[in-house]
């Protein structure tokens, strides 16, 4: 029997996100709590045995049981993987705080975005309602899909208690998940919201057919943005070159699989932001991360074009062939200056 047989864990969010981890650490002899809100999905999951909105033909590990119940599904759990849009974030936390006042359970997240209530760092979210918790965020390239049918994938662990960054990477990794440790939180917080925003910048440019250079010179720029960030938040530039920054924004920018890309790529073919949202049918988390960034940058002076144009293109109707007329057409300036 798997060592990890003994271990239970509440997941709370039944994307195709948080299934794909409820069945990876399933997959290692993890007894997982799954909840989702919608009640007949839930049900038909734990009668069928599988997420056929958003994650079929994935079958569902015996050792996943799913809830459509919240106090259900964490009552007994000392470990808790979120895994629900950020925009949903706070209201979650809010609900198990209210289920749980006086518990101090150990808290991860794979959510990837920035909290649009507060315009700061999930941490601090959940700092807000379990302050006394160990924290950890799972971030990297890793779409949903890929972890469920066991294909090689490699993400990283940031916490803020080694002890909990090593049971969880001890929960996750097998032969065909592999998980490092990571010792900058805020960095892979930040890679993990900005990638979004550079990733709809990157559809919008192939929708309009821009090429290849254009691609390469928009990720390229798009990295010293990040950087920008991460000086300002005082992250860790090693963390933007590794699986939580370069490594996601590869997978995120690149693959049509990739919901923020295809949102991009329905812009620059014409589609408005609405048709392009009501084409996605899901979160688009670049759009949400583009605009508390976008805040962030006036306030703080810093100098992001591309996200300054993926914010001109979703919120004040700006064309992409407007914002591409801009980024072109600013004064030159030194690559590793701040222009």
């Amino acid at each position: 029997m798997n060592a990890q047989s003994t271990k239970k864990i509440a997941v709370i969010g039944a994307g195709s996100w948080g299934t794909a981890l409820s069945i990876s650490l399933a997959k290692n002899g993890v007894s997982v709590r799954l909840w989702g809100r919608n009640k007949d999905l839930m049900q038909h999951m734990q009668a069928e045995r599988e997420n056929t909105r958003y994650l079929p033909a994935c079958p569902l590990p015996s050792q996943i049981h799913c809830f459509h119940d919240l106090a259900e599904a964490t009552d007994g759990v000392d470990d808790w993987l979120l895994v629900v849009p950020s925009s949903a974030f706070s209201d979650t936390l809010e609900q198990l705080q209210s289920l749980h006042p006086d518990k101090t359970p150990r808290i991860s997240w794979a959510s990837k975005g920035l909290d649009p209530v507060s315009q700061r760092f999930l941490d601090e979210t959940v700092k807000r309602y379990f302050p006394k918790s160990p924290l950890a965020v799972l971030s990297g390239p890793s779409f949903a899909i890929e972890v469920a049918q066991s294909c090689p994938t490699a993400v990283v662990v940031a916490g803020t208690e080694s002890s909990w960054v090593q049971d969880l990477i001890a929960l996750f990794h097998a032969d065909r998940f592999r998980v490092y440790e990571n010792t900058d939180m805020i960095g892979v917080e930040l890679c993990a919201a900005l990638k979004n925003v550079l990733a709809i910048a990157a559809g919008i440019s192939d929708g309009m057919q821009l090429g290849s250079n254009a691609r390469a010179a928009l990720l390229t720029r798009g990295m010293v943005e990040m950087r920008r960030l991460a000086a300002y938040f005082g992250a860790k530039p090693e963390t933007l070159m590794g699986l939580a920054g370069l490594g996601d924004l590869m997978l995120t920018a690149m693959d049509d699989r990739s919901r923020n890309r295809r949102f991009g790529l329905a812009l620059g073919r014409g589609q408005s932001v609405e048709e392009a949202r009501g084409g996605i049918d899901q979160v688009v988390e670049g759009m949400v991360a583009c605009r508390i960034v976008h805040d962030i940058m006036q306030a703080q002076s810093l100098s992001l074009p591309i996200t300054e144009q993926v914010y001109a293109i979703c919120y004040e109707s700006r064309s992409p062939a407007e914002a591409l007329n801009f980024l072109m057409n600013r004064e030159p300036g030194k690559e590793a200056s701040s222009s």
